[in-house]
């Protein structure tokens, strides 16, 4: 005879396999969790897996009714490095990173060098003409201006009534 009163999963109705458990609940959560933490955060399915090591720079893309606009932070990387190629639907920006930094003292010296290099591939929301593209790199933001071609932009059509 037992002193604390328990319940069976028979008795008390629940289904094998079902997260009525706190121990269930318990699991479930652990594994969403330990699936979480050991893929990298910029994972994603429009990204591709990003290997240890690289980096991909941050974008803000913007538009209005004639221009699309887009901002990629760059910091660290010399403009000559950047590359930027752009068709109807698609801006690639490209690039090597490079980065030494030495340290020394009386009898020790430390140096750390980083290279590696980057491609983002960014969808534009409409097409845009190639021909009509602005690039422009400040303290480390490169500024890119597109013009939408002509076919994609909107115009107002008025209806005329039949005679």
């Amino acid at each position: 005879m037992s002193l604390i009163p328990f319940r069976t999963k028979r008795s008390s109705g629940m289904e094998p396999g079902s997260l009525a458990t706190l121990a269930d609940f318990r699991n479930e959560m652990n594994r969403l969790f330990e699936g979480f933490v050991s893929r990298p955060l910029t994972t994603s399915p429009w990204l591709g897996a990003i290997e240890p090591g690289q980096w991909l720079p941050a974008v803000d893309l913007s538009e209005n009714d004639t221009r699309i606009h887009v901002r990629a932070e760059l910091p660290g990387i010399d403009p000559k490095d950047v590359d930027v190629s752009v068709s109807e639907d698609r801006l690639v920006i490209a690039g090597e990173k490079r980065s030494d930094r030495e340290e020394s003292g009386a009898g020790w010296s430390h140096r750390e060098s980083h290279y590696g290099s980057f491609s983002r591939a960014i969808p534009l929301p409409e097409p845009v003409d190639p021909a009509k593209v602005t690039a422009r790199y400040d303290k480390g933001v490169l500024t890119v201006e597109l013009t939408k071609s002509p076919a994609s932009t909107s115009r107002k059509v008025p209806v005329q009534a039949a005679r």
